[in-house]
Formats: C-alpha cells, sequence, structure tokens
C-alpha cells in the first residue's frame, strides 16, 4: 500500500483516503508487535536527526525502524552538528541521504522541514519543526482516537492548554478536518488561542468550531486533548510564569464521564495524576500508538507495505 507522496511534512498534504490507509496500515503493524517484529525494513537505514529535544517521538521512529529489522544512524542536538558551525538545513540533509534510506528530522525553525525535503535525496518525515506541524503526532492521535472511540466521524474534540504554540494541535485540526460532522472545541487563555491558520482553515471546511478561556467547555467533550504551556515557546519567562498552571484537569472533573482524555506528553501540571488511574485516560496508550503508525510510515514511504 504505497502513498501518493515521497515526503511528508505536514497533515495538510494528507487526503482521507491517505489517512485511512495509514491507520490500516498500522493495524497490521500491531499484530507485526505482537509477533516480536519482522524483516521488512532488513537492510534499510533510518537518520534520526533531532536537532531540538525529543523523548517520545526520537524513540518511537527508532523503535519502529528496530522492530521492522532496519538500523538507525542519529545526529542529536544542534550544538554537536555542523548546523552549529553554519552548514545550512540543505546541505546538511543532502549529506545525510548520502548515508540512509530514510530521515526523520525535529528541527526549532518553523519551516525548515519544508526546505529539508525540497533537497533530499531520500524519503523525508517531519518530526516536528518548531511550532509550526507534527504531522506523525497527529496521525498517531487519530489512530488514538479511533481505537478508543471506535470511529472519529461524528466526535466532539476539545483541545486545551497552548494552542497558539502547540504544533500537535495544529497538526491534528487539519487531519480531523478531514472527517465528517466534527466538532471542536478551542479551549485557552486569550494570550495563547489558536492561530488564524487554524481557524481559517475550519471556516473554509465548514468545521463547526467554538472558543472558550474555561476548562468547563471541553468537559462534554468526546475527546478532551490537553496540552502544556510550553516554556520554550515564550521570548518573555514572566509570562510563561504567568500561564504555566492556567489549567490543571483533576480527576473530579471526569467523574462519570466518558471523555477520552489524551496528551502529546511531556505533562506538567495540566492533568493531574489522579486521572491516570481512570479507564478514560489515554495518553500513555496514545504513546504506544506512536510505534505502530511510525511503522507504518516507515514501510510505506519506503515502498515496503
Amino acid at each position: 500500500m504505497s502513498l501518493p507522496f515521497t515526503h511528508l511534512t505536514s497533515t495538510k498534504q494528507l487526503t482521507r483516503s491517505d489517512t485511512d490507509a495509514i491507520l490500516a496500515v498500522a493495524k497490521e503493524m500491531e499484530g507485526v508487535l505482537k509477533k516480536g517484529g519482522s524483516d521488512l525494513l532488513k537492510g534499510k537505514i533510518l537518520a534520526s536527526l533531532f536537532y531540538e529535544p525529543s523523548t517520545r517521538t526520537r524513540l518511537s521512529f527508532e523503535s519502529a525502524m528496530q522492530r521492522l529489522g532496519g538500523e538507525v544512524v542519529t545526529a542529536d542536538g544542534i550544538q554537536f552538528s555542523s548546523l552549529y558551525k553554519g552548514e545550512s538545513i540543505e546541505d546538511t540533509i543532502v549529506v545525510a541521504g548520502q548515508y540512509c534510506d530514510i530521515i526523520a528530522m525535529r528541527h526549532p525553525e518553523v519551516g525548515s522541514a519544508d526546505r529539508a525535503a525540497a533537497v533530499s535525496p531520500v524519503p523525508f518525515i517531519n518530526a516536528g519543526d518548531g511550532p509550526g506541524q507534527h504531522p506523525t503526532q497527529a496521525l498517531l492521535d487519530l489512530f488514538t482516537i479511533q481505537k478508543e472511540c471506535k470511529k472519529i466521524d461524528g466526535l466532539n474534540v476539545a483541545m486545551v492548554g497552548d494552542l497558539r504554540y502547540g504544533r500537535t494541535v495544529h497538526s491534528l485540526s487539519f487531519l480531523l478536518g478531514l472527517y465528517d460532522n466534527i466538532e471542536l472545541t478551542f479551549v485557552s487563555p486569550k494570550e495563547l488561542t489558536m492561530p488564524e491558520k487554524v481557524t481559517s482553515f475550519c471556516k473554509e471546511k465548514n468545521i463547526t468550531f467554538s472558543e472558550a478561556s474555561d476548562l468547563e467547555a471541553a468537559l462534554d467533550s468526546d475527546v478532551l486533548y490537553m496540552t502544556r504551556i510550553q516554556q520554550e515557546r515564550f521570548a518573555d519567562k514572566s509570562e510563561y510564569e504567568r500561564l504555566r498552571n492556567v489549567y490543571t484537569l483533576k480527576a473530579a472533573h471526569l467523574k462519570s464521564k466518558k471523555t477520552v482524555v489524551m496528551h502529546p506528553l511531556p505533562r506538567l501540571s495540566e492533568i493531574s495524576t489522579d486521572v491516570d488511574t481512570l479507564p478514560n485516560a489515554a495518553y500513555f496508550r496514545q504513546v504506544r500508538n506512536g510505534v505502530p503508525v511510525r511503522m507504518a510510515l516507515l514501510a510505506m514511504l519506503l515502498q515496503k507495505a
């Protein structure tokens, strides 16, 4: 099952048939994991280029490649790479492409993924470009929603927290726009509201959405997607300190509710640990879903699925 593109930089390039195909292959990859992996990508090498801190995304990409019998070469941190010497992103990618069969890159600069994909000699995957896009996170989020809710069409999805700088909620909003009868609820302080690129997309696609500043507005949703206030996106640290604890979801908020609670992690104070034991707390299952989804993408972009 192939995809109609070589590089994945944004969820906006995906059609519903693309996402449905990726989710179907991810489901197959769960079976591969249960069997202990496979040698589908034996002889293939992933270049894992992470120039911004990452735990889940990096580990799941590398785990996904190894579960399929492939190998990984890495570059970790701008200060330890030739980018620190002034090498351009374009030259870095062309060079990396000489050593591998596929590249996954995280970089703090918005637009860095598009620059990289434009010159990459091998398939390229955006693993996060600053506050821009994070397409593989959105795909694993979609996979999680499908598994937890048994459907995607017709859901009310609430997104809470740092919506201005949160690349995960931007990417997921664009993906959800491919499905029918979706309702979105955006909850944030006025300083961190969803950017115009997302709200204008919702208007263009006739997606029903509302905006609020009170957590209560999100509690009756089918999916409650919490996000942290991101210190690294603030130029003014006092502004971060003022806003960082603005929302804390507690178990008491969710009593007798079936709302699926998600979070891209890392978590700070926005979800109390007393939520962790609730059956509708899906965020650690969400993390696990990153491996089969990224296995699917690696296999499909390398034309092995």
